[in-house]
């Protein structure tokens, strides 16, 4: 199968690719590496370095004429979508738009693209069905609920069957610490180092923390399924990509000193902007859709992720 992978030099995307090539795909990888690297490639991948929204990336795509497409290149960061969100909007938004339209111009018959479990905002319910009123709460959360809406604009009746993944909180090897974000590669790359976690906020808020490796199985399952087009919404199909289980930030902390063996102190810091205090998503519709669910407990996560952010330290 030919794929391509947008953002497939970032953190999920050289995850799933590195998995694609172990499978005996054709892998094309389309990342402008304004938070990827090259080294996070598998020598295999073929590499174009081109931004999304580019008029050229049409161009590319038609060029690759990929079979599937899976859309990762995005801006991922809260902080970033609350100072910059027209640049915000443009990347999640205008980048969906352009992938999709390059979808129906090569002629794929597939594309995923990644949402993200800041769509829902202040739940009303734990854990969250893909039915659940929609509040974000922050630009971000509002870029990505806005490209579902353009996937699904775009691409309805068009012969391209796709779907948007809302991930919950992501974690695990080759997350850059310095980039994203993520709190699990915050806590990792400081403990790793003996320097003390800044937990922002009280430490109660939850989150439902699934890691990279279990991601990967869900997009390979969603490539493989006959039908992405299951109970579509306004916004057209999605599916919570999540263990459907919260995790305080307390609790994460305590999970990380013991893999880490790290018995420093803890910092804290002030509450950010946009930031909710509980979230956990029902995986079930992935499960009975694409027969996916997570399979890697927390701990086991933790570890090899400490593992990898070890190898510096």
């Amino acid at each position: 199968m030919r794929v391509l992978v947008t953002g497939g030099a970032g953190f999920i995307g050289s995850n799933l690719v590195w998995s694609l090539v172990g499978a005996g795909h054709e892998v094309h990888v389309v990342d402008d590496l304004s938070t990827g690297s090259l080294e996070n490639l598998h020598p295999a991948a073929n590499m174009r370095t081109l931004d999304v929204t580019d008029s050229r990336f049409i161009d590319a795509v038609r060029e690759i004429a990929p079979e599937v497409i899976v859309h990762l290149a995005a801006q991922t960061s809260v902080p970033v979508s609350v100072r910059e969100p027209e640049r915000d909007w443009r990347i999640n938004v205008g980048g969906t738009r352009a992938v999709a339209r390059a979808a129906k111009a090569c002629g794929a018959r597939k594309l995923l693209s990644a949402s993200s479990a800041a769509v829902y905002g202040e739940p009303a319910e734990i854990p969250l069905r893909e039915t659940a009123q929609k509040r974000p709460t922050n630009p971000y959360g509002s870029s990505k609920l806005e490209a579902e809406r353009v996937l699904a604009e775009e691409l309805r009746g068009s012969g391209v069957d796709f779907a948007s993944l809302r991930f919950s909180n992501v974690y695990g090897p080759r997350q850059d610490w310095r980039g994203e974000g993520g709190v699990v590669a915050l806590f990792s790359a400081a403990m790793t180092s003996g320097r003390p976690p800044v937990v922002l906020g009280t430490g109660a808020q939850t989150r439902d923390f699934i890691y990279v490796g279990d991601v990967v199985g869900a997009i390979l399952a969603a490539l493989e399924s006959p039908v992405l087009l299951a109970g579509e919404g306004d916004d057209g199909p999605a599916y919570n990509i999540s263990t459907g289980t919260e995790t305080s930030i307390d609790m994460l902390v305590a999970h990380l000193r013991a893999a880490t063996r790290y018995g420093g102190p803890v910092e804290h810091g002030p509450e950010r902007e946009g930031d909710i205090a509980r979230s956990a998503l029902d995986p079930s519709k992935a499960r009975e859709v694409f027969g996916w669910e997570a399979r890697v407990p927390l701990e086991t996560g933790l570890a090899m992720t400490v593992k990898w952010f070890g190898r510096g330290a």
